[in-house]
């Protein structure tokens, strides 16, 4: 039986760096108030003007945070669905992926252990380069409302919830773009109404390929096909030597 998380949508969404309480923030206010009259009457018209700069942004920052205090505080009591994705689907999802990849590379049957291992090795190291860059807890193999993902995040009030794709080629499968965007559209569909939670697909994208089809693939990814879907997608490309040296070797 799937493990139930606990699904508060407060639980890993981390808020807004450099909050300010309302009791230093009217301090502040009250100090950069006095400085501003005491300048304008002294005359020092230019300390007055910066004065009253600082003033407008340390209010314009209170104000994003207040903002966003209140768009955590909409959604405390809300609940995402979410749990461990069952291991029959990892399993099936980790052998189609091997599948697929040993037709392109040509792998002799015997070799194909070899190669899962790598794929697990690569989705494993790409997860740990996700979560360094985006400063908060990743929950692996997680089925949100249902859908199962490779990890599923939230940052911001965004819900992000990542595939992992390991290309040998400078392509990306197209039905397994169409998969993950349809997946992605089930669960905005999902999500708690009026909470203010957004949501993202996030296609993590481990490579081995030579520099020109590197590039190569970085012109498909400004193709339409990326670009114009019905949800909003972040493309992340990681090179497999690059994490093995980040986590592994060095």
């Amino acid at each position: 039986m799937a493990k139930q998380f606990d699904d508060s949508i407060a639980v890993f969404a981390r808020p807004a760096s450099g909050a300010l309480s309302s009791v230093p923030f009217w301090i502040g206010m009250f100090v950069l108030a006095t400085a501003f009259v005491y300048a304008g009457f002294a005359g020092e018209l230019g300390v007055a003007a910066l004065v009253a700069m600082a003033a407008a942004g340390v209010g314009i920052g209170f104000f994003l945070v207040s903002q966003e205090r209140r768009k955590l505080a909409a959604v405390k009591g809300e609940a995402l669905v979410w749990n461990t994705a069952m291991p029959e689907i990892q399993r099936e999802t980790l052998i189609g992926e091997v599948l697929a990849l040993s037709r392109y590379l040509d792998v002799a049957e015997d070799q194909i252990a070899d190669l899962q291992s790598a794929y697990i090795v690569a989705e494993d190291l790409a997860l740990r380069q996700i979560q360094q860059e985006e400063g908060v807890p990743v929950m692996r193999h997680v089925a949100a409302f249902g859908l199962p993902f490779d990890a599923v995040t939230v940052k911001n009030g965004v819900l992000v919830c990542a595939d992992v794709m390991f290309l040998v080629t400078p392509d990306v499968r197209q039905e397994k773009v169409d998969a993950a965007v349809r997946k992605m559209s089930a669960v905005r569909k999902s999500a708690p109404r009026n909470s203010g939670l957004e949501t993202r697909l996030m296609l993590i994208l481990v490579t081995q390929l030579t520099p020109a089809d590197e590039q190569t693939l970085r012109s498909v990814l400004k193709t339409k096909r990326f670009s114009e879907t019905p949800v909003d997608i972040d493309i992340r490309l990681l090179d497999f030597e690059t994490l093995q040296r980040i986590y592994v070797t060095e």
